[in-house]
């Protein structure tokens, strides 16, 4: 008796495959050097200068205006970094990444309107991106990426 299986293999990419990329090479060499345990303004003040190294486009402390019922509230916040002007990168150096910290910046790629935020927590041992979707943006092709 022969048994056919068919496995089907579905491509899926990555959006801003190659930038992330690039950013996560430059947290990786940045952690490497600094180890864990520093305050967040010193591995951003890193990160500023990899980029520059590597040649990544940044924005640093960039502000994003709020609006409430179509009126600009007085408060607004700062994004730690906008790379490649489509990705909201946060980073944190804190015991443990918590959902609040996810929260933090589902609210501003929504707020930014960009498609992805990328949150890094410098005090791991091994540090892991934590990649964050704006599912409130429709892009087409959208169950193709991630």
């Amino acid at each position: 008796m022969i048994h056919l299986f068919v496995v089907i293999i579905m491509k899926t990419e990555l959006i801003f495959e190659h930038e992330s990329a690039a950013i996560n090479n430059a947290v990786f060499e940045v952690h490497k050097q600094l180890g864990v345990g520093l305050q967040e303004l010193l591995y951003q003040e890193a990160l500023a200068i990899e980029f520059d190294y590597l040649g990544i486009p940044y924005e640093r402390e960039k502000p994003y205006q709020v609006y409430y019922r179509g009126c600009r509230l007085k408060h607004h916040y700062f994004a730690d970094f906008v790379c490649y002007d489509n990705i909201i990168l946060e980073v944190k150096s804190v015991s443990t990444l918590t959902d609040q910290h996810k929260a933090q910046v589902r609210n501003y790629i929504g707020i930014a309107k960009k498609r992805l935020g990328l949150l890094y927590n410098f005090n791991e041992k091994f540090i892991t991106p934590v990649r964050i979707l704006n599912s409130n943006l429709r892009w087409m092709d959208d169950e193709d990426y991630y």
